[in-house]
């Protein structure tokens, strides 16, 4: 029991606390952030659509919570919108307050075998961001099909200068799974410049997650695993680890 405590509070430490939903309004979001229960301990992050970032980064602050970054997402779900309008949104989105973004890799050219769209989009991302906020490169493993494409793709974010490489959007039939998170993580692993890794998509319980903290101790050792190198999206998951934690 004390270790399952445990592997929650650190799970905890770990969640981008997630909402992107097509209904999601300013009553929806104050929710999410009202399911927090600061006495069992804080996410990561929380994660938005761009018009919630401000209302968020304004709540936080007034519940002195400023250690929860504030996360967005831009060319979200498909990654086919136009670069310019990414790189906008980003930059807007920075402005807001964003400290993370999580961008969607133009995952179907690259399935095309065009490796330069992607490397744009990720590239000129990083360029607007301008060490204001960190990248979260989505790479959209469940589309890519097997081990070979997402260690190339994991290649690519993390040569183009993703902070993380992340799994999925969550909005496609498949999402994280444990096959992809070894691609992700045997690419990451062998790199000398440190890129985090985020599983999202699926993940609604403590025994979801527990195998990708493993497989992340593997990677960057016990001691490595941080919300720096570590992280999970999820929205249920807050509730079964808090349920955990009681």
């Amino acid at each position: 029991m004390i270790e399952q405590r445990e592997v929650a509070r650190q799970v905890l430490s770990l969640m981008d606390l997630t909402s992107l939903n097509h209904d999601d309004d300013a009553n929806s979001i104050s929710q999410l952030i009202g399911s927090i229960d600061a006495s069992l301990g804080l996410p990561a992050a929380i994660c938005v659509f761009p018009e919630f970032v401000q209302q968020v980064k304004t709540t936080l602050s007034a519940l002195g919570w400023t250690s929860i970054k504030v996360a967005t997402v831009t060319n979200f779900p498909k990654g086919i919108e136009p670069l310019d309008k990414v790189l906008r949104e980003t930059q807007q989105a920075i402005e807001a307050g964003a400290d993370e973004i999580d961008l969607v890799m133009p995952y179907q050219q690259f399935l095309l075998e065009d490796a330069d769209t992607p490397w744009q989009y990720i590239k000129s991302s990083k360029q607007v961001i301008a060490g204001r906020a960190k990248l979260k490169v989505i790479i959209e493993s469940g589309e890519l099909s097997n081990s070979t494409l997402i260690a190339e793709a994991t290649r690519l974010a993390l040569i183009a200068g993703a902070d993380f490489v992340k799994t999925s959007t969550g909005k496609v039939t498949t999402n994280a799974t444990e096959d992809a998170a070894k691609s992700i993580l045997s690419v990451l692993g062998k790199s000398t410049k440190r890129v985090g890794f985020k599983a999202s998509g699926g993940i609604k319980t403590l025994e979801d997650a527990y195998p990708y903290l493993i497989l992340a101790q593997e990677t960057f050792g016990v001691e490595g695993v941080t919300a720096d190198t570590v992280r999970f999206g999820a929205s249920s998951l807050l509730q079964d680890v808090y349920a955990k934690l009681r």
